[in-house]
């Protein structure tokens, strides 16, 4: 599904290029469930940002499902991610002023399907994750495991063939940690969407089928 082959980023400073990727190769099959581990500044989230097309990079190749995605404008790079890629951060980025039906609508606004119909879907993926008790709730009056997974059903909305998280537990305690972690391990086994998280956690990346670590740029195991 997922195929990148010498992969390069680098961005511009104020002294010298910061040579972010140095030659990543990484191939992901579709239905897998990958953790992305690495230190800060490893350059995991870089290619989480490429892999999720909210990035370009500078040379090597970038196939999904045998296409090519390189220099994309940003028109052409909207509409792939909102067609095929569902995202779950760590900070949730929920909209404040809008409650969790809204927010979880949010994706089908963008595909202009009208307002009653996406408000049907985004109530059945609310009933599904167990919030529909609280779809007119906004986000400052929802806990943090409740806010990740109106996230997690505004990712799903939309079908998407691939989820990225980035840190997705990062902001939970333990419990809802654990809660959040078997919930993406029961939508990856269900609907066999392809999982690709970027976690520090040990315990998250042990729950995944392989590990793959990223160190100075380039990847140094995985397993």
């Amino acid at each position: 599904m997922i195929k990148i082959e010498n992969l390069h980023k680098s961005y511009s400073t104020a002294l010298t290029p910061l040579h972010v990727l140095k030659g990543i190769n990484l191939s992901i099959e579709s239905g897998e469930m990958i953790s992305i581990m690495g230190a800060s500044g490893s350059g995991k989230s870089t290619l989480l940002n490429i892999l999720g097309v909210l990035d370009n990079y500078d040379d090597g190749s970038y196939f999904f499902d045998n296409v090519l995605l390189k220099n994309l404008t940003e028109r052409e790079a909207a509409i792939y991610r909102n067609k095929y890629i569902g995202f779950v951060f760590q900070s949730f980025n929920l909209i404040e002023y809008k409650n969790a039906l809204e927010n979880v609508a949010l994706p089908l606004y963008y595909q202009k399907i009208g307002e009653k119909e996406r408000n049907k879907v985004a109530m059945s993926y609310l009933e599904q994750l167990g919030l529909k008790e609280w779809w007119h709730h906004k986000p400052s009056e929802l806990s943090g495991g409740q806010k990740q997974r109106v996230a997690i059903a505004r990712a799903l909305i939309t079908n998407p063939r691939l989820i990225l998280a980035d840190e997705p537990t990062g902001a939970l305690d333990s419990q809802n940690s654990r809660e959040i972690l078997n919930l993406l391990k029961a939508i990856n086994r269900e609907e066999k969407i392809t999982m690709i998280i970027v976690t520090h956690e040990s315990e998250i990346a042990k729950a995944t089928n392989r590990i793959i670590n990223i160190k100075d740029g380039i990847i140094y195991s995985a397993k």
